[in-house]
C-alpha cells in the first residue's frame, strides 16, 4: 500500500474514533437524535476530514440506515438500544465504525456483537478466507444466546466507495473470498434477540448517486449537480442538500439516477446491537484504523 494512502486511512480513522467517542457521550434520554447526528458530522469536519456517509443512528429493532430528517424532533428514550454508525474520509479514503449505546438493560446483547467483532479481528490476516471470519462472528454471538443478522454484512472499502467487495458475512459459509494484503475492510457484526433477518421499512433519508446522466427538470439537474460535486458516489442525507423535494428525490431514485437506502429493521421486532471497525489487512494480522 502506498504510504500516503496509508496515512490518509490512519488519519481518517483517528478522526472518526474521536468524533464517535464524543458523540456517543451525548446519547441520553430526551436528547434529540438530530442533535447527535449533526454534532458527529460537524465534528468530523472540524477535526480535518469529511463524513463518508450520514450518521446512522438506528434504534432498537432498526439495524441500519436511519438518519434523522431536517428539523426532526424525535428523541432518545429510556430503554433504547442505539447503534451509532459513522464514516469519515480524507480524499475518499474511508474509515467506518459503529458502537452501541445501551439506554436500558441490554448488556448481554451489546456484549454479543462487541465480542464477535473482537473474535473476527483475531483471525484477520492476508490469506484468510472471509468464511473463517463469519464463523468467528457467528460462534461469538451464539455463545451469548443471540443470533447474527444473516442478511447484513461487513464489506470492503475503496476510494469514494463505502460498500465494495468482499462481503463479510456474519455467519459461517462454506466458501469465501481470500483476503489480500493491503485490502481495507469493515467488519460489523449485528446481534439480535429476534429471528436474525432485516427488511426495508417505509422510511428513507439516505441516497447516493448511481448514474449521473442528464435529466430534463431544472431542480432535478441542480440536485444531481450538487450531489456529484459535493459527495461523488458517497451516500448523502436529504437534509444535506440545498433543496430536496420528496417528489423529485423519489423520481430520481425510480429512474436509477439515485440509489435509495431505506431503513433496515429486524423482521420480528427483535432488538439489535452492532459494533464495527475498519482494518487494513496485512501479513500476519491487520492494523485497526478506528481503534
Amino acid at each position: 500500500m502506498d504510504e500516503e494512502v496509508r496515512e490518509k486511512l490512519l488519519e481518517a480513522g483517528k478522526i472518526l474514533k474521536q468524533a464517535v467517542s464524543e458523540a456517543s457521550e451525548k446519547i441520553a434520554p430526551g436528547v434529540r437524535i438530530l442533535e447527535v447526528a449533526e454534532f458527529v458530522e460537524n465534528r468530523i469536519i472540524e477535526l480535518g476530514a469529511k463524513p463518508a456517509f450520514p450518521a446512522n443512528i438506528s434504534i432498537n429493532s432498526d439495524a441500519a440506515h436511519f438518519t434523522p430528517k431536517k428539523n426532526d424532533n424525535r428523541v432518545f428514550n429510556d430503554g433504547d438500544v442505539v447503534k451509532l454508525d459513522v464514516g469519515a474520509h480524507i480524499d475518499g479514503y474511508i474509515a467506518d465504525m459503529a458502537v452501541t449505546v445501551d439506554l436500558g438493560d441490554n448488556r448481554e446483547l451489546v456484549a454479543a456483537s462487541r465480542d464477535a467483532l473482537d473474535a473476527a479481528i483475531e483471525v484477520v490476516e492476508a490469506g484468510v478466507s472471509v468464511s473463517k471470519i463469519g464463523k468467528a462472528i457467528e460462534d461469538a454471538i451464539k455463545s451469548h444466546g443471540f443470533k447474527p443478522i444473516v442478511n447484513l454484512t461487513g464489506h470492503g472499502l475503496l476510494p469514494y466507495l463505502t460498500h465494495a467487495p468482499p462481503s463479510i458475512y456474519n455467519y459461517a459459509t462454506e466458501r469465501g473470498v481470500e483476503l489480500k494484503e493491503g485490502m481495507v475492510i469493515a467488519i460489523e457484526p449485528f446481534a439480535t434477540d429476534g429471528v436474525g433477518k432485516v427488511a426495508d421499512r417505509n422510511e428513507c433519508e439516505i441516497y447516493s448517486l448511481l448514474n449521473p446522466r442528464p435529466v430534463r427538470m431544472k431542480m432535478a439537474r441542480e440536485i444531481v449537480k450538487e450531489v456529484n460535486e459535493r459527495y461523488k458516489t458517497l451516500p448523502f442525507a436529504k437534509r444535506w442538500l440545498n433543496k430536496a423535494p420528496e417528489i423529485i428525490i423519489s423520481r430520481l431514485a425510480r429512474e436509477g439516477i439515485l440509489r435509495a437506502y431505506p431503513v433496515l429493521t429486524e423482521v420480528s421486532g427483535g432488538l439489535v446491537s452492532q459494533w464495527e471497525h475498519t482494518l487494513i489487512v496485512e501479513e500476519g494480522g491487520a492494523t485497526i484504523t478506528t481503534r
